[in-house]
């Protein structure tokens, strides 16, 4: 999973649909000044994609890892 920080205005939509609480808000703030989302815990990630149909702002992306045959 990766969030633009730069994009994320710190809404929290992400960060109430994640299922296994992966996504927290950073300490830092971006240029605009907001505090954005971040991946915290990505070894918790199950790649579901709720962050990222939820995020008004288009600011996450989620990558499955491809299982070979």
């Amino acid at each position: 999973i990766e969030i633009n920080q730069e994009r994320c205005k710190g809404c929290g939509l992400c960060i109430s649909v994640c299922p296994m609480k992966v996504i927290e808000f950073s300490d830092s703030f971006n240029s605009k000044g907001y505090h954005p989302a971040e991946p915290k815990h990505v070894e918790k990630c199950i790649a579901c994609g709720f962050c990222y149909n939820m995020c008004p702002d288009v600011c996450i992306t989620v990558y499955r890892e491809v299982e070979s045959a």
